[in-house]
């Protein structure tokens, strides 16, 4: 070498080390400023942290050279502007770039590892890898690896092939192929790192590794799979100019630095482990700047591999600008959240703190007691408001208890037990009333606004009222209304409440089996509370409330006692004045109450519990009742709550009439309400097919609107209705508009006879609110008898009389049910060829009672027979051998129905002698009465019912006992219309109807005019 050169190389030598001094000094200033992060630019000296990382950086620049062990080295030599290169005849000794070209590989799961900067990685279950670099470690050489990132998802099978991953593989044959694939699920750029730190783990196979980044690489080729060993490439930064918009950049990432580091304090700690790590940061070295700053940042791992594999240095600092924008603006959101919920958290613990300081000087103040004396307090004002009125026993026991009560302890178990006792005697109406009305005018018009007919139940409530009236109080009469489901029974007591200004409280006791329900429990027991009358005055607040016990014929008995037995005292007025529960055992007045029961039937009710009861009988509606009672109530109660705007839909008389007559046969209109709210939801639904829409409308504008559809609906009708439903149309229109409303709305809740009519009313009262016009412009629809079928299904009682003409042997009968009355058939045949000659078999489910009537009627038809035989009636003789030389069979069809009862003798004697006579019985008459064996003919119950089941079946003609013709004549003349009567006292009346022929004429219009009389 000769001498000029041995020159340059001795200054070259010398200016490095200048340069490494320099940086020296700078490491200590940073460290003895214990990397302040506070922003003290504006000062003179700038003591903050990016101030001495500027001026430490803004020496003269280093020559882009890179040691062996290199950790001050950049990523790769790139040449900025103003660094002049190195020239080809200086001593540069031989980097690890030209010495590493095969390395170990180790795997990163999280992010990659940028140059210059530290990263721990932590090895497991690779025994070979451990092996290799702890052997390095131990001969005291430096450890290289190359760190690659884990691709997000593995590689499909057999895409370890160089043209998959572009990696060059030896020629191996197949184990060079297997060393690619394995491989090919990590990234192709990677980062040469230097080992700095080994520290072994649990087991051989595990370590944790401290690794430097030094430079980019990129795997060419796998050279080995346990470890796994690449060859390599070692990539430099591209040539890059630094202008202004470069310089720009590299200001504006110092910048966001800085904010970041204001921002979050995790960045601070991040960032000075970091320098303690490296020492320092070349802010002059743009390449080493971004990577600094790509490593503080949280992007996704596949953003971050993309900026390790982007070679161009202005590109790289742009995505890592927009990186560290992101970072920014989250650590904003993240302070603006932490803002929040610390300001929530503060102000309610202020709050906490601000009532702990009230509470406590209020107390110290005396003008807040504790707990127990706020509760002492409380009752007393309580019962101070009602302490005039109550009994003196009742008034000496709640001061026993306020005196018990401040002597005890919070925590005690008999606190919570007194406490309890008090509430529930200091809540109860002692005295209280409310002002009973007797007005007969505005209670018959109740009366008649909420219910249609029922005129003995109307007149019977007037007679009560009078009576009350005159007496001062309405008490001392418990009154039982009896009859079958859907007549209206708990309308009609709520009307009562309603007549006489009382409240109103109602409870069931059907299945009632525990007495304590009725009388309370014992204040001893866990859970213990008063009986349900006691419950009804701390409701209702009134010591004078209308009760309504609901399903008295249901109640059960079990091994808690016999509930029937304990309403006894209850309803007994001559004992209710003392009534005791367990729960208060105090004695409580309830002599004011007024008791309504409800039943469907008395054959249940105990008789002592009965005897207590006056009962009022509703047995049903008839036809025309049930007509009015649709077109007065249900149909605009239906039309409100299907949303139908009035005048558009409309239902024909005729088929009203048959939905009554083929689809609700039952006494009450409960199934005619269901049916009327199906038919007009169907009619809904075609509404809505046909363009109806709802539309909003203010409040003001509500009246206008309406009466604008109502006519437009009655045009509609008159355009396009059938012919004989124009005026119905007309009618349910102008109904369901506005003109009924009051009655509609009231009917409907109480009117409907049970049918569920709460609801109704509350839904009625509730539409007009909403403000929701109908609009509909098209032809209203009109429902006709045809078209009930595809609305309803087909109809179950299309026909009830199954025999146009009566055989012999087959008479109708009527019957009463708890459902309403019924007609039935008896049938008698003859059995061919029986041998037990004069044997009488029954079948139809026929109860005790009901085989005993028919043994009678066949004993009463042999004698009859005999008895005309005996007379000379030749007919007869012969029809008298046939019942005592045969054997009979006498059925009673709906087998599956149970029956029972005496009043079915003159139908099952009548039946037996047109069997043995061979005579029919007229087809239009029906008969009922009990047969003695002497041929009298006895009263029956029920006899409204079974004149409404003849008028549903068509029947003309009935036959009833003499002894039940004053409840005959007592029916209204609407529910006797078209029923011819006849009044028997002995069979022979009832044989000259039915099978006599000589003088049936002549007995009929007896029975006519015995009829209309």
């Amino acid at each position: 070498m000769s001498s000029p050169a041995l020159q340059r190389s001795l200054l070259l030598l010398g200016s490095r080390r200048r340069l490494q001094l320099q940086g020296n000094c700078a490491l200590w200033e940073l460290q003895r400023a214990r990397f302040s992060t506070a922003d003290d630019d504006s000062s003179g000296g700038g003591s903050g942290l990016l101030k001495k990382i500027w001026r430490a950086g803004m020496g003269p620049p280093k020559p882009k050279e890179e040691a062996a062990g290199g950790g001050d080295s950049s990523s790769g030599g790139a040449s900025s502007s103003g660094s002049r290169p190195a020239r080809d005849d200086a001593l540069v000794p031989s980097g690890p770039e030209r010495r590493h070209h095969k390395v170990f590989v180790v795997e990163l799961t999280r992010k990659p590892l940028f140059p210059g900067i530290y990263t721990p990685v932590i090895i497991s279950k690779n025994e070979a890898l451990v092996k290799e670099i702890m052997d390095v470690k131990k001969q005291g050489a430096h450890a290289y690896v190359g760190a690659f990132l884990k691709r997000p998802e593995p590689s499909a099978p057999g895409a370890g092939t160089a043209s998959a991953t572009g990696l060059w593989v030896p020629e191996e044959g197949a184990q060079g192929a297997a060393g690619a694939d394995a491989a090919s699920h990590l990234h192709d750029i990677g980062t040469f790192a230097q080992v700095h730190t080994v520290l072994t783990g649990d087991s051989s196979d595990s370590a944790q590794l401290l690794l430097l980044g030094h430079r980019r690489i990129r795997k060419t080729a796998v050279l080995s799979t346990d470890p796994l060993r690449v060859h390599i490439e070692h990539l430099r930064d591209e040539s890059y100019t630094s202008d202004d918009i470069l310089k720009a950049t590299s200001m504006e990432i110092v910048n966001t630095m800085r904010d970041l580091l204001q921002l979050n304090p995790l960045y601070g700690e991040q960032f000075r482990t970091l320098l303690s790590l490296t020492g320092s940061i070349d802010l002059q070295d743009m390449s080493r700047l971004v990577d600094a700053a790509a490593s503080l940042t949280s992007a996704d791992e596949a953003t971050l591999q993309g900026v390790l594999e982007q070679l161009s240095v202005p590109d790289r600092a742009r995505m890592v600008l927009g990186l560290l924008k992101k970072e920014v603006e989250l650590c904003k959101l993240q302070a603006d959240i932490r803002e929040q919920v610390e300001g929530k958290i503060v102000k309610e613990q202020r709050r906490m703190l601000l009532m702990e300081q009230l509470k406590s000087i209020k107390k110290e103040l005396g003008l807040e007691r504790d707990d127990k004396s706020a509760l002492l307090q409380r009752f007393q004002a309580r019962w101070d408001e009602k302490q005039a009125k109550a009994p003196p026993d009742v008034a000496k026991a709640v001061q026993d208890e306020l005196d018990k009560l401040g002597g005890l302890e919070p925590v005690s178990p008999e606190f919570n037990i007194t406490r309890t006792y008090l509430d529930w005697l200091t809540s109860l109406p002692w005295g209280a009333t409310t002002q009973e009305m007797f007005d007969l005018d505005r209670a018959k018009k109740i009366l008649d606004d909420e219910h249609y007919g029922l005129e003995d139940v109307k007149d019977r409530i007037l007679e009560f009222i009078a009576v009350s009236h005159l007496r001062g109080s309405a008490q001392g009469k418990i009154l039982c209304l009896v009859g079958p489901p859907g007549v209206g029974k708990t309308s009609i007591g709520r009307s009562i409440a309603h007549a006489l200004n009382r409240k109103y409280y109602r409870f069931s006791v059907g299945g009632l089996h525990d007495v304590a329900e009725i009388k309370g429990h014992r204040r001893t027991y866990v859970g213990a509370m008063p009986g349900k009358l006691v419950q009804c005055l701390k409701s209702t607040q009134s010591s004078n409330p209308l009760v309504l016990i609901d399903e008295v014929d249901k109640l059960g008995r079990g091994h808690s006692g016999d509930p029937a037995s304990a309403l006894l005292e209850l309803l007994d007025p001559e004992q209710n004045s003392a009534f005791l529960d367990h729960y208060l055992d105090l004695p409580l007045d309830l002599s004011k109450v007024l008791f309504v029961c409800t039943a469907n039937s008395l054959d249940t009710i105990p008789g002592p519990l009965l005897d207590r009861m006056e009962v009022i009988r509703l047995s049903g509606y008839a036809h025309d009742e049930k007509r009015a009672i649709a077109r007065r109530y249900l149909e605009p109660a239906a039309a409100t709550d299907a949303g139908v705007p009035p005048g558009s839909v409309a239902m024909a008389d005729e088929a009203l009439d048959t939905l009554i007559g083929e689809y609700c046969r039952e006494a009450g209109v409960r199934n005619l309400k269901k049916h009327i709210d199906k038919l007009y939801r169907k009619a809904a639904l075609k509404l809505v097919k046909a363009g109806a829409r709802p539309v909003k409308q203010e409040p003001e504008a509500a009246a206008g609107a309406k009466e604008v559809v109502k006519e437009g609906s009655k045009e509609g009708a008159d355009e396009g209705a059938k012919e004989g439903a124009e005026e119905r149309a007309k009618d349910g229109a102008k109904e369901g508009s506005g003109s009924e409303a009051p009655a509609s709305s009231s009917s409907a809740g109480n009117g409907s006879k049970g049918a569920g009519s709460s609801g109704s009313k509350d839904a009625a009262a509730a539409k007009p609110a909403a403000k929701v016009l109908v609009e509909y412009d098209g032809p209203p629809i009109v429902i006709s008898k045809p078209d009930l079928k595809g609305y309803v299904g087909q109809a179950p009682f299309s026909k009830d009389r199954f025999y146009e003409t009566t055989p012999p042997g087959v008479v109708m009968g009527l019957a009463w049910t708890s459902m309403g009355g019924a007609t039935l058939y008896v049938e008698a045949a003859r059995v061919a060829g029986a041998e037990a000659k004069g044997a009488l078999t029954t079948t139809g489910q026929l109860g005790d009672v009901f085989r005993e009537s028919t043994a009678i009627a066949h004993t009463y038809a042999r004698n009859f027979l005999a008895g005309l035989a005996a007379r000379g009636d030749a007919g007869a003789k012969e029809a008298a051998a046939v019942l005592a030389g045969s054997a009979l069979h006498v059925h009673v069809p709906a087998g599956a129905t149970p029956k029972d009862g005496p009043s079915a003798g003159c139908t099952l004697a009548t039946a037996l002698l047109s069997l043995a006579l061979g005579r029919p019985v007229r087809p239009d008459l029906a008969m009922t009465g009990e047969l003695t064996l002497t041929g009298c003919v006895l009263p029956i119950g029920g006899v409204k019912e079974k004149v409404l089941a003849a008028r549903r079946s068509g029947v003309k003609c009935v036959v009833f006992p003499e002894g039940n013709r004053h409840e005959y004549e007592d029916l209204a003349p609407e529910i006797k219309e078209g029923v011819e009567a006849h009044f028997v006292s002995s069979y022979d009346q009832v044989y000259d109807l039915a099978l006599g022929h000589h003088t049936q004429g002549q007995h009929a219009g007896e029975g006519a005019a015995a009829g209309q009389a």
